[in-house]
């Protein structure tokens, strides 16, 4: 079941969030936020945009959110688009659901371009792979940019891609 996100869920997203946080690159934040900030997240983020949680037996195995491009009005047809799920929880179509429902829920909203900021590593490691790159593309993104050794994390460099999903026209 895919429903909207409520404030009430930031403690088991957390628990999904803080898998990536401590031991991935996926994610270029040092510390887990608390629950009452990924609640502050929740809340400021479903003020403008969708947020979507996924859950199998009522458990919650991952969720998806957009949020503001560059955050000026002239981008207001554009978005960046996150997901995150539970590390057990890869490999079972939960993505592209996830994904497929967020981009419907844009659409229906007038969004037209859909943005992914992307760790990429300089070599694939234990921290980071390409993984997120070839999820995105299968999903119809392309890669429109990369940033060079920006982030630092766990004492070594890496990348960051831009990928972009054009989903409407631009009359």
């Amino acid at each position: 079941m895919i429903r909207t996100a409520a404030v009430a869920d930031a403690k088991r997203l957390i628990e999904i969030y803080s898998y990536y946080v401590k031991n991935t690159a996926v994610t270029f934040e040092y510390d887990v936020p608390s629950v009452e900030e990924f609640a502050r997240r929740i809340e400021r983020t479903l003020k403008n945009y969708p947020y979507l949680v996924l859950e199998e037996n009522g458990i919650i195995q991952g969720y998806a959110y957009a949020g503001a491009f560059v955050g000026r009005a002239a981008y207001g047809r554009s978005c960046e688009t996150t997901i995150y799920l539970d590390h057990d929880s890869k490999g079972r179509g939960y993505g592209r659901a996830l994904y497929e429902a967020l981009e419907k829920e844009l659409k229906r909203r007038g969004i037209l371009n859909l943005y992914a900021c992307i760790g990429d590593p300089v070599t694939e490691d234990e921290y980071l792979t390409r993984d997120s790159e070839r999820f995105h593309s299968r999903l119809g993104y392309t890669k429109v940019g990369t940033f060079h050794k920006c982030g630092y994390k766990f004492g070594r460099w890496y990348n960051m891609i831009w990928m972009e999903k054009i989903i409407g026209e631009h009359a």
